[in-house]
């Protein structure tokens, strides 16, 4: 895993993207109710504390920045599980929260999708799903129905056995082209082989401006006291005039902060933080997902509230390949899996998930990206042992010898075995 920081120092603060309104069709006719995409909502949510607790408990990222897209990896692990199979699809679903249900999961994830990528003037908010399969293997015509029926996947036949690379920097290219370039090299060298037969890639952009946007010129150096308990300095950001309205709360360990972005249609975005009133980041990190949260942000009201917020960059990738197994799913790892829903073989199992994500933040708003990869191979095939083939049909060199004990009793030619 690598972490890259860039202008401002660190981010003490968790940022939540991802908490979107009901998703839409993309007729006004045919609105779905928020209930359409809540069982998948509520699962990537519950997901998203998850992985959060798990990847800050890691000792690699002790005191490091921690930036991912919950939504990316939820929706590629979903087009995983559509092909799933037995112990590996219950391991899949409780991890992700899946419904059991499958036309449930794919009817949500249909509007969900749909509402993500409604067109809205004031932000662009986009996603977008891939598979890429190896063009001599048979893939259940089922399988890429539902990836792309119900996901919108774009479905490439790839030449994985005689150009792997060749087709990663193919995938690498829609991966840059559908995040705005933010996200690059998401599959890094050798992680497609001639055994690679299926990556399912996801890929999300966010760009937004807020509602109540910062004048530049009040951006100052500022002290920033790092997770390590060392002083940094950054731009700080400042909005405290009398128009610097916020929907805001206080508990008895946090304060929690909303800042909407600008929008026009009924899906609006905004960035929660969760800032600790000490320099614990442990207490908020112990608020998610606990009833104490939720009833803190349904209290929030609308006030004036003076702010004083960081300018920060951050690029953050996963190799979730230890990871996810260690949350519970090891069995899509290995040679046991089951993914026989993708090709009818019990043959594939997952090598890789990767993941990358980036976030800036400044004055005039966000811009956020990041892609998921999930990479399939085989186990290379069990070569049979030649069967020797003994045709003593030329010269050869022979000997009687005493088993027991090696020796040599005759020992002779044959040079023409019909000689006398």
């Amino acid at each position: 895993m690598n972490h890259k920081v860039m202008v401002t120092g660190a981010l003490a603060v968790l940022v939540l993207f991802g908490i979107l309104a009901g998703g839409c069709t993309t007729t006004a006719e045919e609105q779905p109710s928020p209930a359409d995409t809540g069982t998948v909502i509520e699962a990537n949510n519950r997901f998203a504390c998850d992985l959060y607790r798990t990847l800050s408990d890691e000792e690699r990222n002790e005191g490091q920045n921690i930036f991912f897209s919950p939504h990316s990896i939820s929706t590629a692990l979903a087009l995983t599980y559509e092909g799933a199979g037995g112990e590996t699809a219950d391991e899949i679903r409780s991890v992700f929260y899946f419904p059991e249900n499958k036309s449930s999961l794919r009817e949500e994830y249909r509007s969900l999708i749909a509402g993500i990528n409604r067109n809205d003037s004031n932000f662009t908010l986009r996603t977008a799903n891939a598979l890429w399969a190896e063009k001599t293997h048979a893939f259940l015509p089922g399988y890429i129905s539902v990836a792309e029926d119900y996901y919108g996947a774009e479905v490439e036949n790839m030449d994985f056995v005689s150009a792997p690379e060749a087709s990663r920097q193919t995938i690498n290219r829609w991966v840059e082209d559908r995040t705005e370039e933010k996200i690059k090299d998401l599959i890094p060298a050798g992680a497609i082989d001639s055994l690679t037969r299926l990556v399912i890639t996801n890929a999300v952009y966010f760009k937004g401006a807020w509602v109540l946007q910062f004048d530049e010129e009040l951006t100052s150096e500022w002290a920033f006291t790092t997770a390590r308990g060392e002083t940094v300095t950054v731009d700080m950001m400042q909005r405290t005039d009398e128009d610097a309205r916020y929907n805001y709360t206080e508990t008895d360990s946090l304060q929690i902060l909303r800042m909407p972005y600008e929008h026009e249609g009924t899906t609006s975005l905004s960035m929660l933080i969760l800032l600790p009133k000490t320099n614990d980041i442990g207490m908020a990190e112990e608020a998610l997902g606990t009833q104490e949260l939720s009833d803190a942000i349904a209290g929030m009201r609308d006030e004036r509230v003076r702010v004083y917020f960081p300018k920060f960059t951050l690029e953050c990738d996963y190799l979730l390949t230890d990871t996810l197994p260690a949350m519970g799913m090891p069995t899509a790892f290995g040679p046991g899996a089951d993914f026989s829903g993708l090709d009818g073989t019990h043959e594939l199992f997952i090598t890789d998930v990767i993941h990358k994500a980036f976030v800036e933040v400044n004055e005039e708003g966000t811009e956020a990206a990041a892609a998921t990869a999930v990479v399939f191979g085989k186990s290379a095939a069990m070569e049979e042992e030649p069967v020797p083939v003994f045709r003593a049909d030329h010269p050869f060199v022979f000997m009687i010898i005493d088993d027991e004990n090696g020796n040599v009793l005759f020992m002779g030619r044959v040079a023409e075995p019909v000689a006398g």
